[in-house]
């Protein structure tokens, strides 16, 4: 049987007294979401979150993490996948830290590579109608970056679909925003580049008839973490997430 250890992977730590910029730059050139933070004898003390990073603007600001550190995800080396996975579920994060008896940071295990494994065990029933969200909050290609940012910080979801003329073009998420150059100055100065400029194309997308399964499938083929749901007139109708698959579907 597979357990936590079998998937660790070395997530990138920080202390308290580190600075958010320092984080930022971490977060923006890795693959990573979420940043753990340990005290001086290395034990977990919590994680940062890439929406809280993307509060933090100025370049050379001397505003440090502490109050941003949330409750992590956690679970021991022995701890088997479908356990670690319903802690993430729990926490709605995107990784669990793996710890020691005593609080020991020791690495983490990403949901993005959890998830492939878990979908394998087992049959995915439904249809995706079943389980996506409804009314996902949408943008379009020529707005701002400055109110699409406004929009993540302020409702804590990763992603927006960009739709044009009822059509869904692109996804544009927190990863495409902190790794825009010129973020900074388009969200301080109001300045008016749009979210064309930095959305993720083509998007792959599923219908709410489309099985629960296939969707999942075309997530990890794609190495997505969200589809756009489209009804037969290419009109947007809700999401599907990796969370979203697997609700209610582990023991």
């Amino acid at each position: 049987m597979k357990v936590a250890s079998n998937l660790m992977v070395e997530i990138p730590t920080l202390h308290y007294d580190d600075y958010v910029t320092k984080a930022r730059s971490i977060l923006r050139d890795d693959v990573f979401r979420e940043l753990y933070i340990v005290d001086e004898k290395n034990r977990l003390r919590g994680y940062l979150d890439i929406s809280d990073v993307l509060r933090i603007m100025d370049t050379k600001s001397n505003v440090t993490i502490n109050g941003f550190v949330r409750e992590a995800a956690r679970v021991s080396r022995n701890t088997p996948l479908t356990e670690a996975g319903i802690a993430i579920m729990n926490a709605r994060t995107n990784s669990a830290a793996v710890v020691d008896e005593d609080g020991v940071y020791q690495g983490g295990v990403l949901f993005s590579e959890l998830f492939p494994v878990l979908i394998s065990r087992r049959t995915i029933p439904g249809r995706v109608g079943d389980a996506m969200s409804r009314e996902p909050v949408t943008c379009t290609p020529d707005e701002p970056v400055h109110r699409v940012y406004s929009l993540i910080v302020a409702s804590g979801f990763t992603a927006f679909p960009v739709v044009q003329k009822k059509e869904t073009i692109g996804i544009v998420s927190r990863r495409d925003l902190l790794r825009a150059g010129n973020l900074r100055t388009s969200v301080k100065n109001q300045a008016d580049t749009t979210v064309e400029r930095v959305m993720t194309t083509p998007v792959i997308s599923v219908t709410p008839d489309d099985t629960i399964a296939a969707a999942s499938r075309l997530m990890v083929e794609h190495d997505v973490s969200m589809l756009p749901v489209i009804d037969e007139k290419k009109h947007l109708v809700g999401v599907i997430d990796r969370h979203d698959v697997l609700s209610g579907r582990l023991p």
